[in-house]
């Protein structure tokens, strides 16, 4: 092949996209509502909350949503990614680090960024949920635990930092959050003994800026959670999206189980700060504050959910609070300033805990641990909900979180040995609702185990409405300022609920579970819907 034509060749595979898009500076992300028809992080803004100003859709037009384009990932992995629309371009990641720029208004494609990660085995599949943006980088972190910069107008990488090993079992699956000039990661990999971090990377260098450890070490607050060296090994993943209040200067991030996961023998204590909320001081990663949903936890009950921030009025005061639907089964409002526990209320059947103490600790039930002869607790392993997006609608003043109704698992420990890159489970969780990473599913038709869209009133952690589903859900919520709410489930249908009531307006089959967060943005005044389904991108828009 002559050089003329491998120059050719080369630069028809960096196309480059259109040039009259501005550069998406930080400020432009912190104000996201002034331009609903763009979603420039991976929650639609800073707070977390899902929730699109756009309105073109209605509950008195949606029935008229007709499928515009779809786009066909090469990779049959899970495709669990958020797309970002910045301008009229779509910025998505087909599993397991594959970076596409597509026309948000055809789907037509301008160009794929592939990235071969080296090995790594991340303990639910080789998933990635989506990309930050700053300027014209992309940014993205991968399986084998690396944090990529790319050219956002023709694909093209521009640094490539290692964040930790991946042959210790670290992996990065969660879409980074930009804050101010720096790019923030958090590690996966709770089910294999690594020790978990939240780190800061310049944007523009790739060099790490700050760490913070989720298991302290010697000295360090915490420390003295974990009894002799199994902080080493206590796991504290962060495998989902923090959010960030700008007035605070707090960044807020989940942090899940403690290692082994169901067996807490080998490391007497509550294990801080594992399972926990942390809010973090965005220019230094120092620890404000802390609350840990599940002290001590031998039921895999990852907090990794994105917190949701919102502004609401409490006991007669406007208050800032987050919101936390957490995979244990409770409901929880936390105020975002100080971390006070405000309220905690169960939203699915909870057997674990019998409610808190006045300080917030949730108060065990006896017997209801992982135990050798195995135990059945409710919610089960797969969570009453997990890293599936809530939404919050400040219109309607609920919260929106995709349930597992009626979940049960049955919890085993057994003795485990740690070794470095293996398998540091120490037990089984028999799941009484068959889910795709369950390694031992047993359904008992007699649970009645089914998914559900719950619509909850902050202020006192009411269940308003419900919609249910024949399935379990994975996918996220979006509502929008028309009162509309857009969400799916593994039977492979994708709905618009009215947000006020729960009732059906529309839905469509997507022939493949909708694994994803819903999204919107607008091209040229038209407003779309896009979601994720088997390995397919599809979006909707009003027929014209």
């Amino acid at each position: 092949m002559n050089t003329h034509v491998l120059l050719l060749i080369i630069a028809a595979s960096f196309s480059w996209v259109p040039t009259s898009r501005a550069q998406v500076s930080f400020d432009r992300i912190l104000d996201a509502d002034k331009e609903p028809e763009n979603w420039l992080t991976y929650s639609g803004s800073i707070l977390g909350q899902r929730h699109s100003l756009l309105n073109q859709i209605t509950p008195a037009n949606v029935n008229d949503l007709q499928l515009q384009w779809i786009y066909q990932a090469r990779s049959l992995q899970k495709f669990e990614a958020t797309a970002l629309v910045v301008d009229g371009i779509m910025y998505s990641v087909q599993a397991p680090n594959d970076v596409v720029a597509l026309d948000a208004a055809t789907g037509r494609i301008f160009w794929t960024y592939s990235y071969n990660p080296g090995r790594a085995h991340p303990c639910c599949g080789r998933v990635n949920r989506g990309l930050a943006i700053l300027g014209d980088t992309l940014f993205m972190g991968t399986i084998d635990a690396h944090l990529v910069a790319i050219d956002a107008k023709n694909g093209r990488p521009l640094w490539n930092t290692m964040v930790a090993r991946a042959k210790s079992g670290y992996a990065i699956t969660h879409a980074p959050l930009v804050l101010k000039d720096k790019v923030i990661i958090g590690t996966a990999g709770g089910e294999y003994g690594i020790r978990g971090f939240i780190a800061a990377y310049d944007a523009h260098t790739g060099k790490e800026a700050w760490r913070f450890y989720t298991i302290p070490g010697p000295g360090q607050p915490g420390h003295e959670t974990w009894e002799g060296d199994s902080w080493q090994t206590g796991g504290g993943p962060v495998w989902m999206t923090g959010s960030y209040d700008p007035a605070l200067n707090l960044t807020y991030w989940g942090v899940g189980n403690p290692s082994p996961d169901w067996n807490g023998d080998v490391r007497p204590g509550d294990n801080l700060y594992s399972d926990s909320v942390v809010a973090l001081d965005a220019d230094t990663g120092k620890l404000k504050w802390y609350y840990q949903f599940t002290p001590h936890d031998d039921l895999d009950f990852d907090s990794v959910q994105v917190p949701v921030l919102a502004d609401i009025e409490w006991h007669g005061q406007r208050r800032k609070v987050i919101l936390w639907a957490n995979r244990n089964g409770f409901f929880y409002v936390l105020d975002r300033q100080t971390g006070q526990f405000l309220l905690g209320k169960p939203f699915v059947e909870v057997t674990w805990a019998s409610g808190f103490d006045q300080k917030g600790r949730p108060v065990r039930v006896p017997g209801q641990t992982s135990s050798a002869e195995g135990t059945r607790i409710y919610p089960g392993n797969p969570g009453a909900t997990s890293w599936y997006s809530p939404s919050y609608s400040p219109r309607t003043g609920l919260f929106y979180i995709p349930a597992w109704a009626n979940s049960s698992s049955v919890f085993v420990k057994v003795p485990v040995e740690y070794k470095e890159g293996r398998e540091y489970a120490a037990g089984t969780a028999t799941s009484s609702i068959p889910f795709d990473w369950s390694p031992t599913p047993n359904f008992r038709k007699e649970d009645e185990g089914y998914g559900a869209i719950r619509a909850l009133d902050p202020q006192t952690g009411e269940r308003k409405w419900e919609f249910k589903m024949t399935d379990v859900t994975e996918s996220g919520v979006l509502t929008t300022a028309s009162d509309l709410l857009f969400s799916g489930g593994r039977e492979g249908y994708f709905y618009a609920l009215d947000a006020r009531s729960g009732a059906l307006l529309w839905k469509t089959s997507l022939g493949a579970a909708v694994i994803s967060g819903p999204m919107t943005y607008s091209v040229g005044g038209k407003q779309y819907v896009a979601v994720n389904a088997g390995n397919c991108l599809f979006t909707f828009a009003l027929r014209q």
